[in-house]
């Protein structure tokens, strides 16, 4: 390869090193010629050195890989690229298509120019298939979701189709009965008509608990650096509003900050403290506290209250659809608030868990991105 005699007693060295590798290692002249190729080599293609020898590392190339080879070879040969580290294809003498991680590096001589390749060439076929069938397996795994997703949005709004219109006219005339025949109705037909009031809006909670889950489950998020502290300042003065009668301390630590989809960060707190709200109103007044700090990459928010508290032995349950610690007297709901907490934080890559006993307040902790995740940042 060439007349430098360190050069010819830097190959023979190199050729020891080749022979003696569980790589496969190979020489490669300027024009793209296979010089020099080890028995590992020889494993990896199928080919015996005396096959490939003095042959075109094209002709082992697969066909969709041979112009990005060549545009590898001429770069590095001219020194635009120094050293390349790269997966390429190849066909194994059976015919089999072979993935392979290429490392070439370029040896000069002492006037700087290019005077052979020299190959390193690992097999990853196992490995690219593996890749493969994970991606196959997240993609399915993807259109699995998306249609469960599509069925609970037609479900959902099937439901609220059908029901709204019926439950309105119940409400409607309920109320109107109400007014006109209060008079002649005595305390028990008056109870008998509260309570299909109730039932009529205690419906309407669920469809719209139903709306929520299959929203939150489904919408596209819009990542942005969000005002948790806003948020729950915003939140914390709706219940305010919603009740003015109620005494109430709200106390909101400033500068929680998370990356996420505000609309469904809203919907977070308004579930978690709305909660807090509606199990501390036996409390006077009504203490909500909410803190946080920032771990790394994670924001950590916590939300306190002095309520009623619940039994963790039954904390499996709380953030399941459907699933109530509470009848109605004492504030229980349609039981989706925490399954709706539970998607939106797990849509967030985020968490949420819960800390209780009974008549002593809970404690809602959730840990959410503090700064935009790697996929969405790139």
């Amino acid at each position: 390869m060439s007349d430098n005699t360190g050069q010819d007693t830097g190959i023979d060295r190199f050729r020891l090193a080749m022979d003696a590798s569980g790589v496969g290692m190979a020489v490669v002249d300027l024009q793209g010629h296979w010089l020099e190729v080890n028995p590992a080599f020889e494993r990896i293609f199928g080919y015996g050195a005396s096959d490939i020898v003095g042959t075109s590392a094209a002709a082992i190339t697969h066909p969709d890989d041979v112009a990005m080879s060549q545009s590898f070879l001429r770069g590095l040969v001219d020194g635009h690229i120094p050293a390349l580290d790269a997966q390429k294809r190849y066909v194994h003498r059976s015919g089999e298509t072979i993935w392979a991680h290429v490392n070439v590096s370029v040896v000069r001589d002492e006037h700087g120019h290019a005077s052979y390749l020299l190959v390193q060439v690992r097999d990853i076929s196992a490995q690219h298939a593996a890749e493969l069938a994970l991606k196959a397996r997240a993609e399915a795994e993807h259109a699995a979701r998306f249609a469960a997703n599509h069925q609970l949005q037609l479900f959902a709004d099937a439901v609220a189709h059908d029901l709204r219109a019926p439950l309105r006219s119940i409400e409607s005339f309920s109320a109107l009965l109400a007014d006109r025949a209060s008079d002649r109705l005595d305390e028990t037909d008056r109870d008998y008509l509260n309570r299909i009031r109730a039932a009529a809006s205690r419906m309407s909670g669920l469809l719209s608990a139903l709306n929520d889950l299959a929203y939150v489950t489904r919408t596209e998020l819009k990542p942005v650096d969000v005002d948790l502290s806003l948020l729950a300042d915003w939140v914390g003065a709706e219940l305010q509003d919603a009740e003015p009668q109620r005494r109430a301390d709200i106390r909101v630590q400033p500068s929680l900050h998370a990356w996420g989809d505000e609309r469904l960060l809203k919907l977070m707190l308004s579930q978690l403290m709305g909660n807090a709200w509606k199990f501390s109103r036996e409390r006077e007044p009504i203490r909500i506290q909410v803190t946080g700090r920032r771990e790394g990459q994670t924001v950590q928010v916590v939300i306190r209250d002095e309520g009623i508290g619940f039994d963790m032995r039954y904390a499996h349950k709380l953030f399941e659809p459907f699933q109530r610690l509470h009848g109605p007297d004492q504030g229980g709901g349609h039981g989706l608030g925490l399954a709706i907490v539970r998607r939106i934080a797990e849509r967030h890559h985020g968490s949420v868990r819960a800390d209780s006993s009974p008549e002593s307040g809970a404690t809602f902790t959730l840990e959410l991105p503090a700064q935009a995740l790697v996929e969405e940042s790139v």
